[in-house]
């Protein structure tokens, strides 16, 4: 069985009073979409304040990504929409983080390159997300779902985020991502090719 990670306990507890309430799930993931574009907006200025605020954001974003599955769950409020809002929410903010830290990076050692490095790296994150919702539709959530540690699953590495802006280690976390975003995504690919065809009429 797998292990509910940490922050999915947290926010399953913190979204209890709201089980009975007039707030639904859809209204979580606006919250959570919100202050994602904020995050990113605040990374694009570059500067060195707004960076690290954007990145504090960023970490509170990808908390309340898991407020509303809980609260769907808990409140049996799912719905086909508003999963498919979440998972467009999720792509639009990790798409646009890699490219507003491209653009925040700009005037660094990179120059204009740094904006293609950061578009790079949010097209093939666009992609992994993509070939993941199509794997989660052929067979099931749990078919796609990431290895869990001890109760923290490896998207959670994106809370020391507000570290590296902290560290001014921007820079580097480009470079990463330039590199692993793309090399991971075809992993997915190269996994989603290998599924079974679905069967046609």
């Amino acid at each position: 069985m797998t292990t509910k990670p940490w922050d999915a306990q947290l926010a399953h507890w913190l979204i209890q009073p709201l089980k009975d309430s007039w707030v639904n799930p859809n209204h979580l993931t606006t919250v959570r979409l919100v202050t994602g574009l904020a995050a990113a907006v605040a990374i694009a200025v570059g500067d060195t304040i707004w960076v690290n605020v954007g990145a504090w954001l960023f970490a509170l974003s990808n908390f309340l990504d898991h407020t509303d599955g809980e609260l769907a769950r808990l409140s049996g409020k799912s719905s086909k929409w508003g999963h498919q809002y979440d998972l467009a929410s999720d792509a639009i903010i990790h798409i646009l983080l890699f490219v507003c830290i491209g653009y925040g990076l700009k005037e660094g050692n990179f120059g204009w390159w740094a904006l293609l490095m950061g578009i790079l790296s949010g097209v093939s994150v666009a992609c992994i997300f993509h070939l993941r919702n199509q794997m989660e539709q052929r067979l099931g959530k749990d078919a796609s779902h990431q290895p869990n540690f001890a109760g923290f699953d490896i998207e959670d590495v994106l809370y020391l985020f507000p570290i590296v802006t902290l560290l001014n280690e921007l820079e580097p976390l480009l470079i990463a991502a330039t590199i692993g975003a793309p090399t991971f995504a075809l992993w997915v690919i190269w996994q989603f090719r290998a599924l079974p065809q679905p069967e046609s009429n």
